[in-house]
C-alpha cells in the first residue's frame, strides 16, 4: 500500500551542515552541498561543486579528470535520502539506506573539475521502508547521468 502525499510545502534550501544532521555520510563520501527546491514525498534538487581537489581525482584520470560515475549516482542516492529524512519530518535522520537496485543507468557526458551538478531526483513508489526514485544529473542544463534506483531505510 502506497502512503498518501504529506501536505507539506516547498522546502527552499537545506544547507551542508543540516544535510550532516540528516543523514550519515561524512568526508569524503559526502557527496552533496546543498539541497534546493525539495518538495516533501515528491522531489528534490541537490547541488555539488566537484572540485580538483576531490581526492578520487588522483586517479580518475590524472591528465584527463573524470568524476567517476557511481559518484554520480551516490550523489543522486544522497540527494533521494534527504528528502526521505526530509517527507518523514526527521524520524529516517541518521538511519543508513542502502541500495536495493540501479536500472536504466547511462552515463550521457563526463563530469569534470569546475561542474556543478544538479541532482534531479524524484520519488516514483513508496512501500513500507523500499523507496524508488528516478534520477537526472545535469550541468548547466546539459543531461550528464539518469538513472532508476531503489533503496531501503535499515531501522535500527
Amino acid at each position: 500500500m502506497t502512503e498518501q502525499p504529506v501536505a507539506r510545502g516547498v522546502v527552499d534550501t537545506i544547507d551542508i551542515l543540516r544535510i550532516m544532521r540528516m543523514i550519515p555520510h561524512r568526508y569524503p563520501f559526502l557527496m552533496i552541498d546543498r539541497v534546493v527546491d525539495l518538495v516533501p514525498d515528491r522531489s528534490a534538487i541537490g547541488i555539488k561543486n566537484v572540485s580538483i581537489n576531490e581526492s578520487y581525482f588522483q586517479g580518475h584520470f590524472p591528465r584527463q579528470p573524470v568524476m567517476p560515475g557511481v559518484l554520480v549516482i551516490e550523489c543522486m542516492a544522497q540527494t533521494a535520502a534527504v528528502l526521505v529524512v526530509e517527507t518523514l519530518e526527521g524520524a529516517a535522520a541518521g538511519k543508513l539506506v542502502y541500495f536495493m537496485s540501479i536500472e536504466d543507468c547511462r552515463f550521457r557526458k563526463p563530469v569534470v573539475p569546475g561542474d556543478r551538478l544538479h541532482i534531479h531526483v524524484t520519488k516514483t513508489r513508496r512501500r513500507g521502508s523500499v523507496w524508488k526514485f528516478s534520477g537526472q544529473a545535469r550541468v548547466d542544463g546539459v543531461l550528464m547521468a539518469e538513472a532508476r534506483f531503489t533503496a531501503m531505510i535499515m531501522e535500527d
